[in-house]
């Protein structure tokens, strides 16, 4: 599997219903409203399996995909029935990862020979992922999750336990986000093949694995550390969103304190 990088810059806003949110270890941020309205992001349920196409099948298919696809990344079909191609992951991790700390970029050579540049330091540090980056990977149609997931950690050179993370599967459907979390045996490039080229119709994102409960193991002591600092920043944020906005009630109520009483009885 080849990795070719591309980056997008990428906004989330958290303004609005900003009281409702929350951020834990556990779970990135959720809303303690979410049944009040339906969300934008719903999640869409498990699909009934599908019997594995034929050969035939699997050549009109690519024929069909490559007619469509205007960026010269079309699929490539073996003799031995499998295929290639290339997918695009989005990256959106709002947790720390860890990565080898004081080691040089990855050069052509370490590339090439295949160099984990990670095993040369014990030494680790933490840091964010931009928001929405974007990786290109080309892989074949045996490809799996799993392995999709753990040639991004490398790329990376993230040294965080791959069973941290999920690719999920987004898809466009009567005005709402669906998201679905995949399988690790599932294979991206099939799913790809079959919704077609086109990324509104399916793309796929890489977030954090939330399983419901937190296996507090898989996580070193810097980053249990990290989740501190954030819990501390996120409480100091709510209390002074909090203080602003009982002060503006205040001033309010001080201001039509002031009118009632200057009016004559």
């Amino acid at each position: 599997m080849t990795v070719d990088r591309s980056m997008s810059s990428g906004y989330c806003s958290l303004e609005e219903d900003l009281e409702d949110c929350f951020f834990t270890a556990k779970t990135t941020f959720f809303r303690s409203v979410q049944s009040k309205r339906p969300s934008k992001n719903a999640c869409k349920p498990a699909e009934e399996p599908q019997s594995p196409p034929t050969l035939q099948e699997i050549k009109q298919k690519i024929a069909s995909y490559n007619s469509l696809e205007k960026n010269c990344l079309g699929m490539k079909l073996s003799e031995d029935g499998t295929y290639t191609g290339f997918i695009k992951v989005h990256l959106k991790l709002r947790r720390p990862v860890t990565v080898p700390a004081g080691i040089r970029p990855q050069s052509i050579y370490d590339a090439i020979k295949d160099v984990n540049l990670a095993a040369t330091t014990d030494k680790r540090t933490s840091f964010y992922l931009p928001l929405d980056a974007i990786k290109q990977l080309h892989i074949s149609s045996t490809t799996t999750v799993s392995e999709v997931i753990q040639g991004l950690l490398k790329k990376f050179m993230v040294v965080d336990n791959p069973q941290k993370f999920a690719l999920f599967k987004r898809i466009h459907k009567d005005g709402q986000v669906l998201f679905q979390k995949l399988s690790i045996t599932d294979c991206p490039l099939y799913l790809r093949l079959l919704a077609g080229p086109d990324t509104d119709v399916l793309s796929f994102v890489l977030k954090e694995n939330e399983t419901g409960e937190v296996e507090w193991d898989a996580f070193s002591i810097p980053e249990l550390q990290n989740f501190l600092t954030i819990l501390e920043k996120e409480e100091q944020d709510k209390i002074q969103q909090v203080r602003k906005k009982y002060d503006k009630f205040r001033q309010k109520l001080e201001e039509a304190l002031r009118e009632s009483q200057g009016k004559p009885g």
